[in-house]
């Protein structure tokens, strides 16, 4: 079909509207001096499946900004929400899509939208090809409330428009309708007539409609066990109703969640071991969870768009993941499996067995998120573990809402704003998914679980006795907590004591997200009872007990989604398809993964007071804030003096830990000060180490012994087969080894797997001093928390495949690399001027063992190691 050209329509024209309800009042005019109506023609193959092949006529107009200004809407969240369950009710009880249809074109909201000769779906609806799933999702969604979704040209993008509702659409309706009576010419006349070929719905639309489809095909069925997306808007409204009370009658109580059939008792800080107090009982809860690291899988909810980080694709210009951020010379997932890693890697040095631990990450198409992770996968080849111990899970994006009404946030026609729908979706995914029955297929037990902007929670032991405890003492859930931060954006572990309505009392730990602190009357205050200082951070790093878990999210009920909230702390910012920017008050449902613990509570006849802890099902153990969380969450915005949760703060807490590691070893180290105190300058030093030289810090320290780094120095240890034996560091020392922890060996499927323990590279520095200028700490832009940084000198170590490097007795001043190829020993010695270096082959039968080694054994409930040269 030719194009036609637009046709526009002048009018000098000032068309006024005074509406008037009982509490809205409002002026809408059209711009001066001109409107213009604009339309393009198209042709659509009948290979389409949304178009057949003729013209779609749809009438529109253009949407020029318009002034208004009105007071708050009188709104009827009650009557809203009685009339939704009432539907939900209903449509739950009708088995076929064909009987559900049948019921919901029943409901007023749909007869009005679909019978209306203004609605432009009603005309073209007969050229759609829709199926009777696809009508009966669109009319779940008019259902809702959400009719404006479809609007065509008359757009709901602006927060005043939003808050307006009903009234605001009906004089936009109205506006349509008068604008339609005139001609092209610009003459007055009738309603004007649509001929074929007039007026189409181009392809960016279709291609619009068809995955705003696909986008309710999910909620609907992800949400099932809520009632879908009717269900989905039912929830909304009742946490809006909540977050403002005053929008309910006096003796309304539909706020409340008929399932409760306790009362609320009390809620105090839950009692747990503390892992930096009681050393021996930490060791043996570390012990246990490597004993059981073959019965453990790891959890990865890497779903979440975080927009505070802000991050861009440099090349592309996209936004990314958090996954994707580069944070210490790797992205952060790459952190993730390289901590797990270091315990796979210690669990064969003790037992000599290989593990290899099954990954089930949870995704997202927010920001290409699933596309960019499977692809960074891929790249590395699965990290040397194989891609048959790797599951991949996408989660469904849900709408944003405005805070005022409840409805969907738009940037264009069939466009809602859309994003992850919170952490707590990844129970009920993994079980939708198969994700359970895959790690039961492993032989695993229980999971670890942690996120991916936490970049310290590896530390040390907090895991493996985290998971050790829960595997021992045949636990449901577990978590590590630590002391809250004052302001800080973070919920809290609580003890819950509720009495059943049939004398019964119930306990249990759970949490309570900082949205929600105003609802528990929890305050910022002093340390007493029911002020925030009194209770621990939540931290969201569990251990839990794989079936127990599937057997709640098995039930398909409203526990398969634990901790439904509605954030509306942070407004939603977007732009339209004018390119306009928006920022208005609004959310959208989230779901809180570490809730799942208020489905494990436990039951006594009688109240307990003491010890309660002893009976239940879930636990928790504390650590030293630094050890359990450190977040890059957000880009430190320009000037700021706050470092908390940003990559620069997270930093510092890295570099305190090294100090506290090796502090003892008899090295001395300066200590890392408040944050404060490095905001202008970049921190005091870079030290950064494998986690696999341990990660138990026990087993660290007997690696390191003696010597010094001084002040603006940088040590990377990039290889687990190491020895610092009275090191005195000056300038930049870098370690770097291709074999860390082993080598990879191709399996009976022919997938690529790590061999722990076999052809490790090794470094060996005794009596050594290493002088240089190192890193040029006056560049401005040198980016510490992502290893960019520029250097006047440095000593590099480089071992490829099993190579390795000694010295003795030398002072290494200025610039070196020092690179051994596979299969060879560089031995550098001191001589009357400086040092020689002597490269030689390794021994064919020390190729796999290397010339000396780390023995790990077990005594009691610590580890020793015993330094073996062959």
């Amino acid at each position: 079909m030719a194009a036609q050209a637009n046709p526009v329509l002048h009018h000098n024209h000032h068309f006024p509207f005074s509406l008037t309800s009982k509490t809205l009042h409002l002026s809408l005019s059209l711009p001066k001096p001109s409107l213009s109506l604009t339309s393009s023609s198209f042709s659509f193959s009948s290979s389409s499946s949304y178009a057949s092949s003729r013209s779609l006529h749809i009438p529109r107009v253009s949407t020029a900004p318009v002034d208004y200004a009105p007071p708050a809407p009188d709104y009827d969240f009650q009557q809203e929400i009685l009339r939704l369950r009432a539907l939900s009710t209903k449509l739950s009880k009708k088995k076929t899509i064909k009987e559900k249809l049948k019921l919901i074109d029943r409901d007023s909201r749909v007869k009005r939208f679909f019978n209306s000769r203004r609605n432009w779906f009603s005309r073209v609806s007969p050229h759609l090809n829709l199926d009777s799933y696809d009508f009966f999702l669109l009319k779940c969604l008019v259902a809702a409330g959400q009719e404006h979704v479809l609007s065509l040209g008359i757009e709901s993008v602006e927060s005043d428009f939003e808050t307006a509702r009903g009234v605001v659409k009906h004089a936009f309706f109205s506006l349509v309708e008068v604008i339609e009576k005139f001609d092209l010419n610009g003459n007055g006349g009738g309603i004007r007539e649509f001929e074929e070929g007039q007026m189409v719905l181009d392809k960016e639309e279709l291609r619009d409609l068809k995955k705003l489809l696909v986008n309710l095909g999910e909620i609907e069925k992800f949400y099932d066990c809520i009632g879908g997306i009717i269900g989905y808007q039912i929830k909304v409204l009742e946490l809006l109703a909540c977050s403002k009370p005053e929008r309910y009658s006096k003796n309304w109580s539909g706020q409340k969640n008929h399932a409760i059939d306790s009362e609320f008792l009390e809620i105090r800080a839950p009692i747990g071991p503390d892992l930096s107090q009681n050393i021996e009982y930490a060791s043996q809860a570390a012990l246990w969870g490597i004993e059981g690291l073959p019965e453990l899988g790891e959890i990865y909810p890497l779903g979440g768009s975080a927009d505070r980080l802000g991050l861009v694709d440099p090349d592309t210009g996209e936004c990314l993941p958090a996954a994707m951020l580069s944070y210490c010379g790797r992205t952060l997932l790459e952190g993730l499996i390289r901590d797990l890693q270091a315990r796979e890697f210690l669990y064969s040095k003790i037992y000599g067995k290989q593990c290899i631990t099954p990954v089930a990450i949870m995704t997202s198409s927010a920001k290409n998120n699933h596309k960019r992770i499977m692809s960074l996968c891929e790249r590395f080849g699965w990290f040397g573990r194989g891609r048959s111990n790797f599951q991949l899970f996408e989660q469904p994006l849900v709408p944003a809402i405005g805070a005022d009404d409840g409805l969907w946030l738009v940037t264009k026609s069939f466009a809602p704003i859309c994003k992850p729908g919170g952490h707590g979706v990844i129970w009920k995914l993994a079980h939708d998914k198969g994700i359970f029955k895959w790690f039961n297929g492993h032989g695993r037990k229980g999971a670890t679980v942690r996120q991916v902007s936490n970049v310290v929670a590896a530390t040390d032991l907090t895991l493996l006795a985290l998971s050790g405890i829960g595997l021992r003492q045949k636990k449901k859930l577990g978590f590590a907590s630590c002391k809250r931060t004052a302001g800080a954006t973070e919920g809290m572990n609580v003890l819950i004591e509720t009495k059943n309505l049939d004398g019964m009392w119930e306990y249990g730990l759970s949490c309570i997200e900082y949205t929600e602190f105003e609802k528990y009357g929890i305050t910022e205050g002093s340390c007493s009872q029911g002020s925030l200082e009194s209770f621990p951070a939540n931290t969201n790093i569990l251990y839990v007990d794989l079936h127990s878990v599937e057997k709640v999210v098995s039930t398909n009920s409203e526990k398969s989604l634990p901790g439904m909230v509605l954030n509306l702390k942070k407004p939603v910012a977007y732009v339209d398809q004018f390119g306009r920017k928006h920022s208005v008050s609004g959310g959208r449902l989230e779901c809180t993964m570490q809730n799942i613990a208020d489905s494990f509570f436990n039951t006594s006849s009688s109240r307990c007071y003491k010890d309660v802890e002893d009976i239940l099902d879930t636990y928790i153990v504390y650590n030293e804030r630094r050890r359990v969380t450190s977040s890059a969450k957000k880009t430190r915005k320009h000037a700021s003096v706050s470092l908390h949760q940003t990559p620069d703060g997270a930093l510092l807490d890295i570099l305190r830990n090294a100090h506290d590691l090796l502090s003892p070893c008899n090295i001395d180290v300066p200590v890392v000060e408040c944050n404060e105190k490095y905001v202008d300058s970049g921190p005091p030093y870079l030290i950064l180490l494998h986690p696999a030289l341990g990660p138990l810090w026990e087993v660290t320290r007997q690696k390191f012994s003696g010597g010094s780094i001084s002040r603006g120095s940088e040590l990377q240890v990039e290889v687990a087969e190491f020895l610092w034996r009275n090191v005195q560091l000056d300038g930049s020392l870098i370690v770097l080894s291709e074999n860390v922890m082993g080598s990879l060996k191709i399996d009976e499927n022919g997938e690529s797997l790590i061999h722990y323990g076999q052809r490790c590279g090794r470094c060996k520095l005794e009596d050594v001093k290493v002088l240089n200028k190192g890193i040029d700490w006056n560049v401005e832009d040198n980016i510490y928390w992502k290893l960019e940084v520029q250097r006047h000198e440095g000593c590099k170590i480089i071992l490829h495949g099993n190579a390795e490097f000694e010295a003795t007795g030398v002072v290494l001043q200025g610039n070196h690399v020092f690179e051994v190829p596979d299969g060879y020993k560089l031995k550098i010695a001191p001589r009357t001027s400086g040092f020689e270096a002597q490269l030689g082959q390794i021994e064919l039968d020390k190729q796999d063992t290397g010339s000396w080694y780390w023995n790990y054994k077990i005594e009691g409930s610590h580890i020793k190691l015993e330094y073996v040269e062959l």
